[in-house]
């Protein structure tokens, strides 16, 4: 089992690292106190839980003396026991307090006197820490990045497509909707009308001229890079709507596609929503 403990400042990052490893499958808890880490290890095992992470801080300042005591049982119980520790400079944790008015948990008049108390609070614990991260220069993309590998973990991400046709109404839950009713439309061709854009006839007729596959081409590279951009920014999914009028041809054809040539963002065809019989792939 793998049991991670994260503390630190208040602002200095914890709900980043705790969502971060919500998102990467862990069971997450926040504001554990100590003497309760081996009862949820106890707990999680007996559901074949492998992988923990629970933060703890000074709103547990009441129970922060067993800390040290809690991780050394922890650690003769568990295989894998880390405490990763957060802090940064006062005068980031200050702007950032402000920009999200928060209260400090210690409720000090003075910002300034909540961080210096906090620090001296959290001293033992963090001398228990295995690693310490300064946050102050890092973005949550960049802490979360720091965290996985701290961990050496990959970062999942899903380019997710979605068919549609217009004629329908473009769905709402998407990132990003991209036309192609500028290509070819094999609707009027009558040996292609009742097929779809699975078939390969259809597929051909679609990316029939030079136009067609520079349009293509052009569409392929966008979506790589605006994926591309979502997946550095820290985002675990990117969802993209590909319309038609119909939903039945252009759109389908060019989605497979680009399933295909996009398979460095594990892009995926979801749905095809307006293909008949077709559904959830």
């Amino acid at each position: 089992m793998t049991f991670i403990v994260i503390s630190g400042l208040s602002g200095s990052g914890k709900s980043t690292a705790l969502r971060t490893l919500e998102d990467t499958d862990y069971f997450t808890t926040d504001n554990l106190p100590p003497e309760l880490w081996n009862a949820l290890g106890d707990l999680a095992q007996a559901r074949s839980i492998d992988r923990i992470a629970v933060t703890t801080d000074a709103r547990t300042r009441d129970f922060l003396a067993a800390a040290g005591s809690s991780l050394t049982r922890l650690k003769a119980q568990r295989s894998d026991v880390r405490v990763l520790f957060l802090e940064a400079e006062a005068e980031v944790l200050l702007k950032r307090y402000n920009l999200t008015r928060r209260e400090h948990p210690l409720g000090d008049p003075s910002l300034m006197l909540d961080f210096r108390r906090e620090r001296e609070l959290l001293a033992s614990l963090r001398a228990l820490a295995d690693t310490v991260i300064d946050t102050t220069q890092l973005s949550a993309a960049d802490l979360s990045k720091r965290l996985l590998d701290w961990l050496g973990v990959s970062s999942s991400f899903d380019l997710r497509l979605f068919t549609f046709g217009f004629k329908n109404a473009p769905p709402r839950d998407v990132d990003l909707v991209l036309d192609m009713r500028t290509l070819p439309n094999p609707y009027y061709d009558l040996d292609l009308r009742s097929r779809t854009g699975l078939d390969e006839a259809v597929a051909d007729y679609v990316f029939q001229n030079p136009e067609s596959e520079a349009f293509y081409q052009h569409t392929r590279s966008f979506l790589h890079d605006v994926a591309e951009r979502a997946r550095d920014s820290g985002r675990h999914s990117y969802n993209v709507a590909i319309g038609c009028t119909g939903g039945q041809h252009r759109s389908v054809a060019v989605a497979m596609r680009l399933e295909r040539d996009l398979q460095d963002l594990s892009a995926r065809v979801i749905d095809h929503r307006d293909l008949p019989n077709a559904g959830s792939i």
